[in-house]
């Protein structure tokens, strides 16, 4: 009779730690709630988002000074430098790094030195 008195409390407490995680409680969420009651309406929801900031961007230099020796060579000659995703090419005439854009393919300073 003990026995059995004591399975049955030992298998209620079990079931109570069990029935207490927090896997079954609601994840309280991080917006308000709010609820009105009018006389039109029976009930209205209403929610608040947090406010959130918006990220700022990177901002790209158009000319950047390198030393050579950092610098990669490319197959035809010329040297570049690759920075946060963007590729730079070395002018010959002043020795900086310029932004890659469509008018270095005719401007006789981005190409071959010599």
């Amino acid at each position: 009779m003990l026995r059995r008195i004591l399975l049955v409390a030992s298998v209620l407490n079990i079931f109570i730690l069990l029935s207490c995680s927090r896997k079954t409680h609601p994840a309280k969420t991080p917006s308000e709630t709010t609820i009105s009651k009018t006389t039109t309406e029976t009930e209205t929801a209403t929610t608040t988002k947090p406010v959130t900031k918006p990220k700022t961007k990177t901002v790209i230099p158009k000319v950047i000074v390198v030393n050579d020796s950092a610098a990669h060579k490319s197959v035809d000659g010329r040297y570049y430098y690759d920075m946060l995703g963007h590729r730079y090419w070395r002018n010959n005439k002043d020795g900086k790094y310029y932004l890659f854009n469509k008018s270095m393919y005719n401007n006789p300073d981005f190409k071959k030195p010599g």
